[in-house]
């Protein structure tokens, strides 16, 4: 139980990160909304692939 959690906490911190640094390039508007878009892929991706 708690593995899944984690798996979906790190997801989404390394999806938002990734979102951030590359929104972070244009401007903070598009940093915040890509690192939000980043941060439910990443826990989409983490859950789906790493969660049996």
């Amino acid at each position: 139980m708690f593995t899944r959690k984690f798996i979906g906490f790190f997801g989404a911190s390394a999806g938002g990160a990734i979102g951030w640094w590359v929104g972070d390039n244009v401007g903070i508007m598009t940093a915040l909304v890509l690192s939000s878009i980043g941060t439910g892929l990443g826990y989409y991706l983490a859950k789906r692939f790493l969660v049996p």
